[in-house]
Order: structure tokens, then C-alpha cells, then sequence
């Protein structure tokens, strides 16, 4: 639980892709969603990658992310103070190339109460190698870094055990049933309000 030992977390600018908003973590470049790149993502794995700099596999895009929930970021970054409360990229260095695996972020800003819901996919190749546990370190850091944020949430079907080992390891802890029927949901406070 890394995020725990971080103070204050930096954010920088990509400075071959000036716009584009960044976090580093141990082996990734998490990207926040623009406007731009969910345009670029809409049309294909080509507009995506020469946006992001990074080679897109042909099994683009992740479970869970499709055209539906693409429009959804797209109408919710049209507000700005929604960037980086949405979805990052994941992007690995690999032997000289840059290679997107998948993604992880943030359903909006924190709710009135200080929650956020965060959520994670990688594609299948990347599975069970710590890429997902990695990132929903780096962005509950990252949202801790926030005062507002008292508490980050997922949600998931009891039945997906990975999905479930990528919360427990990030020092998420049951709390109940989720949002829809047959979810449950797991959340971590923040430590310096428990």
C-alpha cells in the first residue's frame, strides 16, 4: 500500500504531448483522459496510439469499456473540473516502446460526503502481473492527495476473485453490497481519518 507512504503527489505535463495530463507510478505513465484522446479512442486503435505516443494492441479496448461508456467520459469531461476524475490510460515502457494495457479512474469528482468510486481493466495479456493493482495504488494516492476525498470505493460481483485481490492488496476492506443488484462493495478511508 505505497499510496500510504506518499505525502504529496505529482502530476506533471507529458512534454512530448504538452496536453496531456500525467502521473508516474513503479512501471507505468497513467494518462488522464481529454476530450481529444476519447475522440481519438471513438475512431480506432491508430488515432489513439499516434495521440498517446504508445502502440495499442488489436484487442483494444479492455472488458467493460466500449462505445457506450466512452460517449459517457466524453459528456463528462466536458466539464473541466472533471479531468482526472474520469479514466487514465495505462501505458508501459516496453523494450523502447510504449504499449497501452488498459485503464483505471475515477466515476466524477468526490460526492458530497467525500467518496469516490474507482474502477480498473486490463487487457487479458496484462492480466495477473500487478498492472491493475499498480494503478489503483498510484490514482488512490493521487486521490488522497485531494482533502476532499475521505474515502475511495469499488465495486465489483463477488465472483471475480482478481478484481477483489486488486482492492484487498490496495488495503480495501468489505462494506457492503454495492450499487446494483448482486454487487458488492469494498472501500479504504483515508488513513488520516479513521
Amino acid at each position: 500500500m505505497g499510496w500510504r507512504r506518499r505525502r504529496k503527489e505529482q502530476e506533471r505535463v507529458d512534454p512530448e504531448r504538452g496536453f496531456l495530463r500525467t502521473l508516474g507510478s513503479r512501471r507505468m505513465t497513467l494518462v488522464a483522459a481529454t476530450p481529444e484522446l476519447v475522440l481519438a479512442d471513438l475512431e480506432g486503435a491508430d488515432p489513439l496510439g499516434a495521440l498517446l505516443g504508445a502502440q495499442v494492441p488489436e484487442n483494444w479496448p479492455p472488458d467493460l469499456y466500449d462505445r457506450e461508456s466512452l460517449n459517457y467520459v466524453l459528456r463528462q469531461l466536458a466539464d473541466p473540473a472533471e479531468q482526472g476524475w474520469s479514466f487514465w490510460y495505462l501505458v508501459k515502457e516496453a523494450d523502447e516502446q510504449r504499449l497501452v494495457l488498459g485503464i483505471c479512474g475515477f466515476k466524477g469528482r468526490p460526492d458530497d460526503s467525500g467518496a469516490v468510486e474507482i474502477g480498473y481493466s486490463v487487457l487479458p495479456q496484462f492480466q495477473n502481473r500487478g498492472f491493475a493493482t499498480e494503478a489503483v495504488e498510484r490514482l488512490v494516492s493521487w486521490a488522497f492527495s485531494h482533502q476532499s476525498v475521505t474515502e475511495v470505493r469499488a465495486e465489483t460481483l463477488p465472483h471475480l476473485e482478481q478484481s477483489i485481490r486488486v482492492m484487498k492488496k490496495n488495503g480495501f476492506t468489505f462494506s457492503g453490497q454495492g450499487s446494483e443488484r448482486g454487487v458488492v462493495r469494498y472501500a479504504v478511508q483515508r488513513p488520516d481519518r479513521r
